[in-house]
């Protein structure tokens, strides 16, 4: 095939793939037709089978890493995780919604940054619901806290988001590395979500709320805890080690299963959905798809447009391009262009593409595939988003979050190197 037929081809592939994540039409999975995409382009001649099977084999660890997480994820909330941090919650922010909205943001961040922002969109977000309902607190500024923490609070370690199990892999870093470079960008990111959270959402937050009636507080899952601490203990070493750090979240997640099944908490089947295979399904699909269209020109058209380098000035330039294509296309694709046109430059310029590509996705629905995840479970509370209201707060957010995590990302690097 030509190459400008074959771009051709690839691009309006890649809409359709994207137009159908959001829309989900019939409510069909995301692989009904990225799966079918992926295999036209590459029976169209846009992507070789050989090609087509490297990036299945590239993408491999990084899908069998996303799968045991979630897996972990699901397991701790069986195990009454979530319930417990409501709970928690609900006691101790009674009457001050703004003590709330902290609490939130310290529990979003820490879920988002060890379990992954899936579990903070699908597992937290109800619990903040049924939290704030419980305390008669207008949900509004908590279940926004949800969504942008989950894309934002998602900095800091490797496991923390799909497109940082993406760039750590480009990047040549050691997890612990990883953790100490983002650990500066991800509180200043935070830092400007919660100032500027408290302040767009003052009127909701001095509503006040009612005192609920005392309740016997759910014993806290430890073993859960424990096992979850362990975990994060094994991604360090077999990154120290040289060993895949999927390993490590299978043990994580092999070890809350065996517990689960024979307290017959769940079935084998329950666990076998936890880990979203059709999502895994789209993921490897999308990537060979975004393989096909980088391969046909996108890449040779991107490549003046990203900034050489790691100075202060070229770090903010990837950053930038990097939410604008977030945007533009979706995060995960826009990680998947843009980390081979940056890694050359090295770590430091990957990890800024990592800030775009995170922040970035708060200014539209469509910026990444967790806040569409959480616009659905909103309408499903009967709750609706304002889309002026959505971009007006991103507005105010992504740039001024942008500009100081790539100053903390610079200062980071000057200290401990890349």
């Amino acid at each position: 095939m030509s190459t400008p037929l074959a771009e051709t081809l690839s691009i309006g592939l890649l809409v359709l793939v994207l137009v159908c994540a959001v829309v989900r039409p019939w409510g069909w999975p995301e692989a009904v037709v990225a799966v079918p995409a992926a295999a036209a382009v590459v029976a169209a001649g846009a992507i070789s089978p050989h090609e087509a099977v490297a990036e299945a084999q590239r993408l491999g660890p990084v899908i069998g890493f996303l799968a045991a997480v979630l897996v972990l994820a699901q397991l701790c909330d069986d195990e009454g995780l979530f319930h417990a941090c409501g709970a928690w919650m609900a006691r101790s922010a009674v009457g001050r919604p703004r003590r709330l909205l902290a609490q939130v943001f310290v529990i979003a961040s820490l879920i988002t940054a060890v379990l992954s922002l899936d579990a903070t969109v699908v597992l937290l977000t109800p619990v903040v619901f049924a939290t704030a309902a419980r305390l008669g607190a207008r949900p509004k500024p908590h279940i926004y806290a949800c969504t942008h923490l989950s894309n934002t609070a998602s900095l800091l370690l490797p496991v923390s988001n799909l497109t940082n199990l993406l760039a750590f892999a480009a990047s040549g870093l050691s997890f612990t590395r990883f953790a100490a470079l983002m650990a500066l960008p991800w509180l200043a990111a935070i830092g400007v979500e919660y100032a500027v959270l408290r302040r767009f959402f003052a009127t909701d937050l001095d509503a006040g709320a009612q005192a609920p009636a005392a309740a016997v507080a759910p014993e806290m899952p430890l073993f859960a805890l424990i096992t979850v601490a362990c975990t994060l203990a094994g991604f360090v070493l077999t990154s120290a080690v040289g060993i895949d750090p999927a390993w490590a979240a299978a043990a994580g997640a092999a070890v809350l299963a065996v517990r689960a099944l024979s307290r017959g908490r769940t079935t084998p089947a329950a666990v076998i959905r936890s880990a979203a295979v059709p999502f895994l399904a789209f993921v490897l699909a999308l990537g060979i798809v975004v393989r096909a269209v980088v391969d046909n020109g996108l890449s040779s058209g991107l490549a003046h447009l990203v900034p050489h380098g790691t100075s202060l000035a070229a770090l903010l330039g990837t950053a930038a391009l990097a939410a604008v294509l977030a945007n533009a296309i979706n995060n995960l694709p826009a990680t998947l262009v843009l980390l081979p046109l940056a890694a050359p430059a090295g770590s430091g310029a990957v990890l800024a593409v990592l800030l775009g590509v995170n922040i970035g996705p708060n200014l539209t629905y469509a910026g990444s595939l967790a806040t569409l995840l959480w616009r659905r479970i909103v309408h499903d509370h009967d709750t609706e988003v304002d889309l002026g209201e959505f971009t007006r707060l991103g507005l105010l957010v992504v740039p001024a979050a942008l500009l100081l995590s790539v100053v903390g990302l610079w200062a980071s690097l000057q200290i401990i190197g890349g």
